[in-house]
C-alpha cells in the first residue's frame, strides 16, 4: 500500500479517515462475551453478534492466530479450517495482547477499558506503563475500574471459570481482564482442554475462559509461517478438536484470537529507528505503544510540530492522526473515558506497509521480533469466530 499513485508524482499521505476501523458494537472481539452472557440470562448484557444462546458457553483464544494466518494453512490446521464457516472478528485497536484480552473480558472497547496499547503514558506518574507487564506496578482498579463480564455472570448464578498457564493466576491483568468465577493454572495444553470440557459440565447453565499462548510466541520470536510456528498452529488445531471431541450437551466453543501477525523485514526500509532518527525523534517526550502501532506523547506546545514532521516521513506507509482524529474516527471506541483521554498519544501512528517503527537502544529485545502486531491491517485486525456445538 502507498500514498504515491505513480513514480515520481507528489507523495500524497494515507488519510486515517480511509483506515479499516474497528467494529465495535457489531462485530469485534468486545462483543463476544456479552452475547454470550446475554443468551445465558446475565442482565444488562448486549446480544450484538448473530449467536443463537446456549446453555454452556466456552471460550477458547488462541494468542496470535489471525483469521487470514489461518485460512492460509489448512493443512496445519485442518480442524479449525474445516468450521472456518463464519465471519472474523476485529481485534480492536491497537491489535494487542493487553488491549484485546481487557476488551474480551470487559466487554468494552479500548477507551472505555482503559488499557489502549502495550505501552502508554500514566498521566498520575508521566512515566509509560506497560499494560501487558504491568511496570511500573499502578492499582490494577484504578486503572480498569469496571466489572468483568465472569464477575457479572458469576453475579448471576453462571458457573464460571478460567483454565490457563498457572503464571497468570494473580496477575494484575488477569485481575481486571479474566477474573470472575474460579482460576485453574495447568501447564500443557491437553491438560486445560480436559479440565475446561469437565468445568463445562459442572453445572447446567456456564462460561468457562481458556487459554493457549505460543502461536503468537513463536510467530514474535521466528515469524508467521516459519517452522516453529506452523508446529505451534498444529498443536493448537489439535488441542481445540480435543475439546471439541468432549464437549458437553447443550454447549458451545468459541475459538478465536487476540490479533493476526505480520513479518516485517530487517531493512533500513521497512524498520525505521526512532532512537537514531532525529527527525521523528524531535520535540517528542515519550514514545509508546509498540512497533505497528505507536503512541506519540509530544513535549508541551510540539504537538502539532510532531504530528506534522512524523506524516511527511511516515505518511505514505502509515495512517498517521492526532489524538483526536482517532478518536472522532473510533478507532478506540464510540466514546472516550475521561481517565483515558490522557493515555493516548498525542499522535497516533498505524502502520499500513510492512514497516515498523523500533526504537533499537530503548526496545531492544521488541526491536528485534521477527513477527510484529498492533496496526489496523485485516492481517492484524481480523481474528477467527469458529463455533462448534454439541
Amino acid at each position: 500500500m502507498t500514498g504515491t499513485a505513480e513514480r515520481g508524482a507528489w507523495p500524497v499521505p494515507l488519510d486515517p479517515a480511509q483506515a479499516p476501523a474497528p467494529r465495535y458494537g457489531d462485530a469485534s472481539l468486545a462483543d463476544l462475551l456479552p452475547t454470550l452472557a446475554a443468551g445465558l440470562g446475565v442482565p444488562g448484557m448486549a446480544n450484538a453478534l448473530p449467536l443463537e444462546p446456549v446453555d454452556r458457553a466456552c471460550v477458547f483464544l488462541i494468542d496470535g492466530l489471525g483469521w487470514q494466518q489461518l485460512l492460509e494453512h489448512p493443512e496445519e490446521a485442518p480442524f479449525l479450517n474445516a468450521h472456518a464457516d463464519g465471519s472474523p472478528l476485529t481485534a480492536g485497536f491497537p491489535s494487542t495482547t493487553a488491549t484485546s484480552l481487557a476488551s474480551v473480558g470487559t466487554g468494552l472497547p479500548p477507551g472505555a477499558h482503559g488499557l489502549p496499547g502495550y505501552a502508554v503514558r500514566n498521566p498520575d506518574t508521566g512515566g509509560l506503563m506497560n499494560q501487558l507487564r504491568w511496570n511500573p506496578y499502578t492499582d490494577p482498579y484504578t486503572w480498569q475500574p469496571y466489572p468483568t463480564v465472569f464477575q457479572l455472570a458469576e453475579a448471576a448464578g453462571i458457573h464460571t471459570c478460567q483454565v490457563s498457564a498457572p503464571d497468570f493466576a494473580h496477575t494484575p491483568l488477569t485481575k481486571i481482564a479474566l477474573s470472575g468465577g474460579r482460576f485453574h493454572g495447568r501447564l500443557s495444553g491437553e491438560e486445560r482442554m480436559d479440565l475446561t470440557a469437565q468445568e463445562l459440565a459442572a453445572a447446567d447453565r456456564s462460561l468457562v475462559y481458556t487459554y493457549y499462548s505460543e502461536v503468537d510466541g513463536k510467530g514474535h520470536r521466528y515469524g508467521v509461517d516459519s517452522d516453529a510456528w506452523r508446529g505451534q498452529l498444529m498443536y493448537a488445531d489439535r488441542l481445540a478438536q480435543r475439546l471439541a471431541e468432549q464437549l458437553p450437551p447443550r454447549s458451545a466453543l468459541y475459538v478465536t484470537a487476540d490479533h493476526g501477525m505480520t513479518d516485517i523485514p530487517f531493512t533500513p526500509e521497512a524498520r525505521y529507528d526512532f532512537d537514531e532518527d532525529w527527525e521523528l525523534s524531535a520535540g517528542v517526550a515519550l514514545l509508546g505503544g509498540e512497533g505497528r502501532a505507536r503512541h506519540v506523547y509530544a513535549v508541551p506546545g510540539a504537538a502539532n510540530d510532531v504530528l506534522a514532521v512524523w506524516r511527511d516521513v511516515l505518511g505514505e506507509q502509515a495512517w498517521v492522526a492526532s489524538r483526536d482524529e482517532a478518536i472522532a474516527l473510533g478507532w478506540f471506541g464510540r466514546d472516550i473515558d475521561s481517565r483515558v483521554y490522557d493515555r493516548l498519544g498525542d499522535v497516533i501512528v498505524a502502520a499500513a506497509d510492512d514497516i515498523a517503527i523500533v526504537a533499537t537502544r530503548t526496545e531492544p529485545k521488541e526491536s528485534a521480533l521477527v513477527g510484529m502486531h498492533g496496526t489496523l491491517t485485516p492481517r492484524e485486525q481480523l481474528v477467527p469466530l469458529i463455533e462448534v456445538r454439541s
